[in-house]
């Protein structure tokens, strides 16, 4: 994954650093694999709309991890991912907390989950009812750590505080030569 991310973020429609309608540049890099995300639109679409790249497809490899991760919860229907959201963080990298809901209605209807899959150093993880840090809960995930968000948990309030410097497996850095930060990869059916 860590090698196909590196190739698909080099090409076109690969990582870029998003900003908000404000013009703030989110602390993360990011790309879209299957459907464009534009995060100042909150839309998705086939282009991005500042150099009209289009979003790479996603890897079957993905998908069928993907797949795989959804088939071992009884308790969230199943997605046919077609929308994939590489996120990485540097050592400084954060995301405050927002809820993904710019999928389709039916798909926020039904309850259909994402699927998040993070691999390099520990990302501490927020996530509550509310937009606020301070009552959030806390968790840390680490590398392969797979978190699956469906049904009432669907449009829970979730984001990044920070990441852990160093605590990526260092088998991980010596088999890839993985950069400092996280990756996470959250898998979506429009």
């Amino acid at each position: 994954m860590v090698s196909m991310c590196r190739q698909l973020g080099k090409g076109p429609g690969g990582f870029y650093r998003p900003s908000l309608k404000n013009g703030a540049k989110l602390n993360l890099w990011m790309m879209s694999l299957g459907k464009n995300w534009d995060p100042t639109a909150r839309s998705y679409g086939p282009t991005r709309p500042f150099d009209g790249a289009q979003a790479p497809t996603i890897p079957d490899a993905f998908k069928m991890i993907a797949q795989t991760a959804n088939s071992t919860s009884s308790e969230f229907p199943r997605i046919n991912p077609d929308i994939c959201i590489v996120n990485y963080y540097t050592n400084s990298g954060k995301l405050g907390l927002y809820q993904d809901k710019d999928e389709s209605e039916s798909s926020l209807t039904k309850g259909l989950p994402f699927i998040s899959i993070s691999i390099g150093d520990t990302a501490e993880f927020l996530f509550g009812d509310m937009r606020d840090k301070v009552q959030a809960t806390k968790i840390n995930l680490e590398s392969g750590d797979v978190l699956i968000l469906g049904g009432e948990s669907r449009l829970l309030f979730h984001g990044v505080s920070h990441v852990k410097a160093n605590t990526a497996p260092s088998w991980l850095k010596e088999e890839t030569g993985i950069r400092p930060g996280c990756i996470n990869l959250t898998f979506r059916q429009y």
